[in-house]
């Protein structure tokens, strides 16, 4: 149950991070008119800056540990994650005439079912 609970916090954590890193991410193409790319990476650092501190405290727990340990381990693995989305998007905003935010979603459901929540759980705040 426990288990059960801890990721469906996480789910909703990612959700919200989801939202400020898709809310960055438009205001800036549409709203500023930076370059896809450019808007979507920060849009990705804006995300990544909300779902740390929310996991850290919330989802997890982990407030016992040190945070700049985690802080380390969580930037080895959003690396990874930004490297993933940002690729992604520009493979199929690029070569295909998708539009730039059902991309980013796709890619963003993509790398969070398979990538994030495993690493951050057993690697980031373990």
């Amino acid at each position: 149950m426990k288990r059960m609970i801890t990721f469906s916090k996480a789910q909703l954590v990612s959700l919200l991070a989801t939202g400020v890193d898709f809310l960055v991410t438009y205001a800036l193409v549409q709203g500023l008119g930076v370059p896809k790319v450019a808007g979507s990476a920060t849009g990705s650092i804006c995300g990544g800056v909300t779902h740390f501190s929310i996991s850290r405290n919330w989802v997890f727990s982990a407030q016992e540990s040190k945070w700049t340990a985690q802080l380390t381990r969580y930037m080895l693995v959003w690396i990874g994650n930004l490297v993933l989305n940002v690729s992604g998007f520009y493979l199929l905003t690029h070569f295909t005439t998708m539009n730039y935010l059902l991309a980013k979603i796709i890619v963003s459901i993509a790398v969070a079912v398979f990538y994030n929540y495993v690493l951050q759980k057993r690697y980031v705040f373990k």
